[in-house]
């Protein structure tokens, strides 16, 4: 079967032979009623028998992938899409550099490699679960697609690392598999792995402000997951990226409409000052310090996604050729670092410093200072939107110390510049910097549901495009009655 094409004969689409492996097949077949339950249950709630305009992948030649179409979400194709073969390809870092890629999981890395797969499979479900009744609110048709886009291609992206555990992990990947649809996002007795994908989803600003930093982790360790010397986890990360750049388009350019909103409505009111936010509010949006509060909360809990900043799992990974940094091939060294250091942020007698550490141990530090660069990209993008209109007004990223509850600033009290400070003025302080209820009362207020196609929520602007290049009133959604 061509590699870059679809097979959609079977039940589940596919690239990778599922034809002539039916062990595989059947194995997916039957784990596959369980996953639509779940999808049932957990999936965007009052939406299902809808028709959404949405793209399904039908190839992975990066020139013409997919194809949009209205279809219902629970009859959407989810399937299996590996990037194509690079013929030749090595390992590319740690003690096993230089070797051919492995086809097979290494006996030796087998629980290791499971773990990273599990973990990666764990936030794909999670995050549809924390967004399942945001449709009921949504600001516009054109929003609500793009929320119903990302949440089926999470779920494909859940099948993705499924594939892996049942095709190389036998009954401890089907195990796995099975638990992936047991953990629930928030729940006691069951939660998802990681923590910001325990924490509620309540609003849109809230989607948008996920979809841009907590999704942006998730590029970050798929990049570094591609780089992978087992070669079938690093052609699933690879096709993966392609969908998850949307997700991030969907956050950024989410916050970013809502920002020229707000602006805008301020100038037409002849507002000035941009923290007289009784008078900014009253005009159905929502004013700038809220976005920066909101901005602090997600930033600060996608930080903490990427672990301790000196970490002997990272080490562990990086060293049997697991898991890689990211851009790996890009960086000019020799790609084992048994004698490089990293500079690493640390509380050194009551004050953050620089202290240079094993470059090996910081490869966590090493990969979430590559995610604040990326994410300081799009906050000066969002910074521009404001300039123009003329509002004094910037947002920035918080200090790395600030709100933290995993890493070396897990028990420090410090403002969103770093400064350190006890636990009454943090107290005192909190509800300037991080969301109240109050704000959260005001964002809720606001989350009516626009569904006449072309119309948009007060508190937000229209896109620049439509998706696939639709018509500004294009009925992206046909709402079942």
């Amino acid at each position: 079967m061509d590699i870059v094409n679809v097979d959609y004969s079977t039940k589940i689409p596919n690239n990778v032979g599922l034809t002539e492996d039916r062990r595989i097949l059947r194995a997916l077949e039957s784990w596959h009623p369980g996953y639509l339950d779940w999808w049932m249950d957990m999936g965007p709630e009052g939406f299902q028998e809808s028709l959404v305009y949405l793209r399904t992948a039908v190839s992975v030649d990066p020139k013409g992938w997919a194809k949009f179409d209205y279809v219902r979400m629970p009859e959407y194709r989810w399937g299996i899409l590996l990037a194509p073969q690079e013929e030749g390809r090595k390992v590319n870092f740690g003690q096993h550099l230089g070797e051919p890629a492995w086809q097979d999981v290494p006996g030796e890395y087998r629980a290791m490699l499971r773990r990273l797969i599990v973990i990666q499979g764990d936030t794909e479900p999670a995050s549809v679960e924390q967004q399942r009744h945001l449709g009921t609110t949504a600001p516009s048709l054109y929003d609500m697609r793009n929320l119903f886009q990302v949440n089926v291609e999470e779920g494909r992206h859940l099948w993705a690392m499924v594939y892996l555990l049942h095709k190389y992990f036998g009954r401890d990947g089907r195990d796995e598999a099975d638990d992936l649809l047991r953990r629930r996002s928030g729940s006691e007795d069951a939660p998802r792995m990681l923590g910001a994908f325990n924490e509620a989803t309540p609003d849109w600003l809230s989607f948008f402000m996920f979809t841009f930093f907590t999704d942006r982790d998730g590029k970050m360790q798929l990049e570094s997951l591609a780089q992978s010397g087992f070669d079938p986890l690093s052609r699933t990360c690879r096709f993966m990226l392609t969908e998850e750049a949307h997700h991030m388009f969907v956050g950024e350019t989410g916050v970013g409409r809502t920002v020229q909103r707000t602006c805008e409505a301020m100038k037409a009111a002849g507002i000035a000052d941009p923290f007289d936010t009784e008078k900014v509010r009253a005009l159905g949006v929502i004013d700038l310090p809220t976005i920066q509060k909101k901005l602090n909360l997600h930033y600060t809990l996608s930080l903490d996604l990427f672990g301790s900043e000196v970490s002997t799992n990272a080490a562990n990974a990086y060293n049997a050729g697991l898991k890689g940094r990211f851009m790996e091939t890009k960086i000019e060294d020799d790609h084992r670092l048994e004698a490089s250091n990293y500079p690493v942020l640390k509380m050194v007698d009551g004050a953050v410093k620089l202290i240079d550490e094993p470059a090996l141990t910081a490869l966590n530090m090493r990969l979430r200072d590559d995610y604040t660069a990326d994410c300081a990209k799009g906050v000066e993008r969002w910074n521009k939107i404001i300039e123009k209109t003329g509002v004094p007004f910037r947002l920035a990223l918080p200090h790395v110390a600030f709100h933290r509850q995993i890493g070396e600033f897990r028990n420090v009290k410090a403002r969103p510049t770093g400064e350190v400070i006890d636990g009454a003025t943090w107290e005192r302080e909190k509800d300037n910097w991080l969301p109240s209820k109050s704000d959260g009362d005001f964002i809720v207020e606001l989350m009516k549901p626009v569904v006449e196609p072309g119309e948009f929520a007060s508190w937000i602007a229209s896109p620049k495009v439509g998706i696939d290049n639709k018509p500004g009133d294009f009925e992206y959604v046909k709402i079942a009655a």
